[in-house]
């Protein structure tokens, strides 16, 4: 057991050993100053110019956002005709199917908000053609959209007054060429020379040692597991995602990836602080998620690592913990750990089956996600953690009788309606999408008796779980839910755009009006937003609006069936 803790508590402390240096150097990158990947400029360039795009040109938040919201069309369009028809395309050695048009909805959106929810087994359900053209290249572009609206935040953070926030093109390709795609290179190499497959070729004929003949999936597995970590996305080339031995052979690739998804989210942000030139207040902000995030990693770890007393009652060793649903090459801490730095960071890849979770790590991982303010995902974390950050300024601001203020600029109603609005679609989208899933299963459950492969609570907690992480942008899964079917597919589909946008555009947009407001140096009057009291507002504030919205649906699922159980 000490053997395992130490693992996790060396791959968490590596991941910040190496996101600190991360974070200086993206601050450096998005300031346009000198770096180490400079060669790289010509590239850049050459991109811009085919495409007719004047990289130097500032926008205005508006600009930014109509350009995101194009080309993110686009990219869908292009999804769905690849999806629709990859079963007439070419690189299908294995002669998958096309997908039906409400599961290529589902598959598409998904990618392109950077959630990767899979209703869909992998090995079976994609062509080599649609597992690069359009899973992985939409794990690239929807990690960089996110970076690039964090980046947008950021400069309009700065001490000055502007309408013009940078250009949202450069950024862009910058957190591609600059970040991920160097990135996913180290660790898609990792994982190369530990194992996992990039080929072209189809399934792969072996005989077992029990003598049973059988074909073997594989494919360009490598590139795809690289960018799933690193850009915080999460779909799995296989079904299994990183439980299967070819995506995640061993202690080492298992490490590799859980640092690959964590890093991103932890060095923006120490960024911001390099970028604004403000470290206590991304230490308060990287103070405040490390709280939330131990809190929810603490129980997970306990209850995992000491197992099932149902199991324990049978008369059955539970030494090495609960491991029902895990693979034994990682055992229960490591899968532990990867199952609660998966949901706070909205990766939604696994190393082992969440849905064999005890209930109260069943009810941190959701936690993970319900809140989804600790760490989160490629840059997205950052701007949910901005809504928070100007309520709490407006509340406290408001408790001590100083003007809310924010590094400087005004917080007034058009920035708390935006706010508020951003943080209470959250829970409205899960809760309404529970409840009417809920209301469907029971008013016929002999019709949509494929939906749950387990009763009671277990069964609210696997309906529950799915509409948290189409919200939360996660895409991880109870699995014992039969999801692909068109009510699946459709209001998860809906969930899934408007939990990706409408958070996007919610904090650029009060960046935005920030940025044009008259900077006004602090004094005596100025409530400090980098302090250990506000972090413990902002900590209060969190748990207030998004925890306790939760409570009564937690009670429901996972906290019944805890004391069921014991």
């Amino acid at each position: 057991m000490n053997s395992e803790l130490l693992g996790i508590i060396g791959i968490y402390l590596l991941t910040l050993v190496l996101a600190i240096p991360l974070g200086r150097y993206l601050a450096r990158v998005f300031k346009g100053e000198k770096n180490a990947l400079d060669f790289l400029a010509p590239l850049e360039r050459g991109v811009f110019r085919l495409s007719g795009i004047d990289a130097k040109r500032d926008m205005t938040w508006q600009q930014h956002m109509v350009a995101l919201l194009t080309i993110n069309l686009v990219w869908f369009l292009l999804a769905m005709v690849v999806l629709c028809t990859q079963g007439a395309l070419p690189l299908n050695p294995d002669g998958n199917p096309s997908m039906t048009p409400d599961l290529a909805f589902n598959t598409a959106i998904s990618f392109l908000v950077n959630c990767n929810l899979q209703h869909y087994s992998g090995e079976s359900g994609l062509s080599y053609l649609s597992q690069i053209v359009v899973i992985t290249f939409l794990q690239f572009v929807s990690a960089a959209t996110g970076i690039a609206a964090a980046v947008v935040v950021i400069n309009a953070l700065q001490t000055r007054t502007t309408d013009k926030l940078g250009n949202f093109y450069d950024y862009f390709v910058k957190s591609i060429t600059r970040l991920l795609l160097p990135g996913s290179i180290v660790v898609a190499l990792i994982l190369v020379f530990n194992g996992t497959p990039m080929t072209l070729q189809g399934k792969q004929q072996l005989v077992t040692v029990q003598g049973d003949s059988v074909a073997v999936s594989r494919g360009p597995v490598a590139a795809m597991v690289a960018i799933k970590e690193l850009g915080t996305n999460g779909g799995g080339f296989f079904g299994a995602n990183s439980a299967h031995p070819l995506e995640n052979p061993n202690y080492l690739t298992n490490a590799t990836e859980n640092i690959a998804l964590t890093v991103i989210p932890m060095a923006m942000i120490f960024a911001l602080g390099f970028y604004l030139k403000r470290r206590r207040l991304s230490l308060m902000i990287f103070g405040v998620m490390t709280i939330g995030f131990v809190a929810l990693l603490g129980p997970t770890v306990y209850y995992e690592l000491h197992g099932n007393p149902a199991i324990s009652h049978m008369g059955i060793d539970q030494s090495l913990g609960a491991l029902e649903g895990k693979e034994m090459r990682f055992g229960a801490a490591a899968s532990a750990y990867w199952s609660i730095t998966n949901t706070v960071i909205s990766c939604g890849s696994i190393n082992s089956m969440h849905d064999s979770f005890m209930p109260i790590s069943g009810m941190s991982q959701l936690l993970g996600m319900m809140t989804n303010a600790f760490y989160g995902g490629c840059g997205v974390g950052l701007l949910n953690f901005f809504a928070y950050l100007i309520i709490a300024v407006f509340v406290a601001g408001l408790m001590v009788g100083r003007t809310p203020e924010f590094l400087g600029k005004k917080i007034e109603a058009r920035e708390m309606k935006i706010a508020v609005i951003v943080t209470l679609l959250h829970p409205l989208l899960i809760l309404a999408g529970t409840a009417l899933a809920a209301h469907t299963y029971v008013g016929n459950p002999t019709e949509y008796a494929g939906w749950l492969a387990n009763p009671s609570y277990h069964g609210f907690s696997e309906m529950l779980y799915e509409y948290t992480s189409s919200a939360a942008n996660n895409g991880s899964g109870f699995e014992g839910l039969g999801d692909n079917t068109p009510f699946w597919n459709i209001t998860t589909g809906v969930v899934l755009l408007l939990s990706r946008y409408l958070p996007i555009i919610g904090p650029v947009a009060i960046a935005g009006l920030l940025a044009r407001k008259k900077y006004t140096p602090e004094g005596v009057g100025t409530l400090p937003a980098d302090t250990a009291t506000f972090g413990v507002m902002v900590l209060a504030v969190i748990v207030i609006i998004a925890a306790l919205a939760f409570f009564p649906a937690l009670a429901l699922g996972p906290l019944a069936e805890h004391f069921s159980l014991y």
